[in-house]
């Protein structure tokens, strides 16, 4: 029997195939190593937060938790942070080299626990905003923003729930996880499209709804219309290089070898 990396088209210790499947040049000159990817990454979405940040901060007047208009600069900024950068981070982790051997179920673990920090923090961002728009009689739910951002949050919710259960609970038989994994990957590369569509929309909503009345207009672009539409660049530049990392096949984990790759957390060994 062949060895699981000298077959055909088998995955390598290197995340690359081996075998009798050739690779054009131009692909070995464009296989980027993970690592300087991952701290290219890791910079764009702390400046995906300092902008988010430095753009409530600066221009909408600072943080506050009293319910008034600083109130809901809070929505922004944990939205973004939450839903995107450290929900993108989770997405990755199976990506990293340390978690290509040895156990999966440490790797588990950090993946839920970024997922549940990324939906804490959206938790929190839609008390702010809801908690001012009560406080100022501003409707709830009538913008399809509003829409898309609630219904990524639910369906984020179910999508934790439905990965605790499968993946970390011990009820799940492993045919059940095998059938399920593919459905998590699917929803989870499509719940960080919507969150990034939610957070861009956003950002158009609130540059719409303050740039008027007394101000220079959007459609003049001041400063902060330059500023928050960098930042909308920013955090869709963000998403699509997360996608394209879970898209690349030689940076995804080898299964076949790991010895836990369908243990549940409450049976492993302690």
């Amino acid at each position: 029997m062949e060895a699981p990396g000298e077959a055909e088209g088998a995955v390598g210790p290197g995340g690359r195939r081996g075998g009798l499947r050739c690779r054009h040049p131009v692909a070995e000159m464009l296989d980027l190593p993970f690592l300087p990817f991952s701290i290219f990454l890791g910079g764009l979405g702390f400046m995906c937060v300092a902008f988010v940040s430095a753009w409530c901060q600066h221009w909408r007047g600072g943080f506050a938790l009293d319910g008034g208009l600083q109130m809901f600069n809070w929505h922004p900024v944990l939205m973004v942070t939450g839903m995107v950068v450290l929900y993108g981070a989770a997405a990755l982790v199976y990506r990293l080299p340390p978690a290509w051997s040895g156990p999966k179920l440490p790797w588990k673990v950090l993946h839920g626990a970024l997922t549940l920090a990324a939906f804490t923090l959206a938790v929190l961002g839609l008390v702010a905003v809801f908690r001012f728009h009560n406080n100022h009689g501003t409707p709830n739910m009538y913008s399809l923003h509003s829409w898309l951002g609630l219904a990524t949050v639910l369906l984020f919710s179910c999508q934790w729930l439905a990965g605790f259960s499968a993946f970390l609970l011990p009820w799940a038989p492993a045919w059940l996880r095998a059938l399920y994994k593919p459905v998590h990957v699917f929803f989870g590369s499509t719940i960080l499209m919507l969150s990034v569509a939610s957070c861009v929309s956003g950002i158009n909503e609130k540059l719409f709804f303050s740039l008027r009345n007394g101000t220079t207009d959007y459609k003049c672009l001041p400063a902060e219309a330059v500023f928050a539409n960098t930042l909308g660049l920013l955090i869709i530049l963000f998403g699509v290089l997360v996608l394209g990392a879970l898209a690349r096949p030689s940076w995804k984990r080898p299964d076949a070898d790991s010895p836990d790759s369908c243990q549940p957390l409450l049976t492993a060994e302690r």
